[in-house]
């Protein structure tokens, strides 16, 4: 919402409907109503949509940033007792898988598409992301 400079924001579909409007204290109200069982809509917790944005690393230098290419849940590794994908100071390639978002219960493999060294993880494992949501900054080579 600061992004794009918006005071509130309604969105409303097939009797579902939620209202966020920013100020000093947010103020999130939403209404549901029972779907056809066919179709339920599953909402991300309210406060993941009103979390502030987290601040960039201090530095002067320009980062590349890592976005989220859809709205779902991060992980950082393939499996919750396996190693992390990427650490900070882990060196990627273009091609190198950073994470893996799950969306509507499908698993997707995220890849770097750009090659430095990681200097910051941004999102947090288990926590739902937003489409264009900062997920790694990146020291480009």
């Amino acid at each position: 919402m600061r992004r794009n400079d918006l005071s509130v924001f309604k969105f409303e579909q097939e009797g579902f409907k939620i209202t966020l409007k920013r100020g000093s204290e947010p103020v999130i109200t939403t209404t549901a109503v029972a779907a056809p069982a066919a179709y339920q809509p599953v909402a991300a917790p309210a406060a993941a949509i009103a979390a502030p944005a987290a601040a960039p690393a201090a530095s002067t230098e320009k980062l590349k940033e890592i976005l989220s290419p859809m709205v779902g849940t991060f992980y950082a590794a393939p499996a919750p007792d396996a190693q992390p994908f990427a650490k900070v100071g882990s060196d990627i390639a273009q091609d190198s898988v950073v994470c893996i978002i799950e969306a509507m219960k499908v698993m997707n493999e995220i890849k770097a598409e750009t090659t430095g060294t990681i200097v910051e993880i941004v999102a947090e494992t288990g926590k739902p992301v937003q489409y264009g949501q900062v997920l790694f900054r990146v020291r480009q080579k």
